[in-house]
């Protein structure tokens, strides 16, 4: 005859092996198909432009943009945003076909990682063509 400790025992090992079991299923992640997120756009909270001098520190993001091409070069990254078959691509180079004058730009910093999020507004301030009114003609080589 077994003994009724044993049977006990057992079952109170089974029971702990079943919390221990069910216990760590908790933190599961479950992901789903959900409705394609489609950003807004930025708000209009009427301060400056996210070009414009920051009093106090915020996080700026330099680039160049090219007015003629419409091309942002962000020059931390070394990365290009240009605009493409309807949609904003980022690349380390320009496909071959999309030139750039590289004294043609335009510096600016701005408070986001994406600086086609305000290219209307950019557009607007610096339409194709622009030339910085700063400079004399193309620059001097010596």
């Amino acid at each position: 005859m077994k003994h009724p400790m044993t049977r006990y025992t057992v079952a109170l090992l089974l029971v702990a092996c079943l919390f221990i079991i069910t216990g760590c299923e908790g933190g599961r992640i479950a992901v789903g198909t959900a409705p394609e997120y489609r950003h807004a756009g930025p708000v209009d909270r009427g301060g400056p432009p996210p070009w414009a001098p920051a009093h106090g520190y915020r996080a700026k993001n330099k680039y160049l943009y090219y007015p003629s091409a419409e091309v942002y070069f962000d020059t931390g990254r070394s990365l290009y945003f240009y605009y493409r078959s309807g949609q904003w691509e980022i690349s380390a180079n320009l496909p071959a076909a999309m030139h750039i004058q590289l004294g043609d730009n335009v510096t600016l910093e701005m408070d986001t990682d994406r600086p086609y999020r305000y290219h209307p507004e950019v557009v607007r301030r610096y339409p194709p063509g622009y030339t910085d009114k700063k400079r004399k003609g193309p620059p001097t080589r010596k």
